[in-house]
């Protein structure tokens, strides 16, 4: 009779991805390797003059020849609630003194009541370069490294947090959606 692992029969997903948890900005795997990197602030760079432009890419192509470790860029849309932002535009309305003032906040307010309709995401882009690696040490090095490099190339960049590495997931299992699971209670 052929045997099959665990997680080969499981139809769950926690059972066959091998994650064993995320704690302190990085994934901790069954191997005991971590997961972790660096988010990368966006930057439209096409805004820039022509030399700007081309010295930024530049330093990005010298910045990526640098790195002799596996590594993953990742790009991930991070759903945007502007509930906040309309609610600020509200009060701006009712605060507004004049008829064309009251006329430009009416505009925006349509505008984002036009973005939250289903037709629409609204949606941060949001860049990562993760990498994968046991000693904590090298993990360190590696996120200062990547920090300062990003640095020189004119992009800011942090490490990633617990929730930048559960939205990534998200992304991955969940087609952008983060899980909401309620309380499950025994009946």
């Amino acid at each position: 009779m052929f045997l099959m692992a665990k997680s080969e029969l499981s139809k769950y997903a926690e059972d066959w991805v091998p994650i064993k948890q995320i704690m302190n900005g990085m994934i901790q795997l069954d191997s005991g390797e971590f997961v972790t990197g660096v988010k990368i602030a966006p930057r439209n760079i096409f805004m820039l003059d022509q030399a700007t432009q081309d010295g930024v890419i530049y330093n990005l192509r010298n910045f990526y020849n640098t790195i002799n470790y596996e590594f993953w860029l990742i790009v991930a849309d991070r759903p945007v609630d502007i509930n906040v932002y309309l609610s600020q535009l509200q009060i701006l309305y009712n605060n507004a003194q004049t008829g064309s003032m009251r006329k430009l906040i009416m505009q925006d307010i349509n505008k984002a009541n036009m973005f939250m309709s289903a037709e629409y995401n609204v949606v941060d882009t949001e860049y990562f370069i993760l990498f994968k690696e046991r000693k904590m040490e090298i993990i360190q090095k590696k996120i200062h490294s990547l920090i300062s490099n990003l640095s020189t190339c004119g992009l800011n960049s942090t490490q990633v947090s617990n929730n930048d590495l559960r939205m990534i997931i998200d992304n991955f299992f969940n087609g952008g959606q983060p899980v909401t699971l309620g309380t499950v209670m025994p009946s």
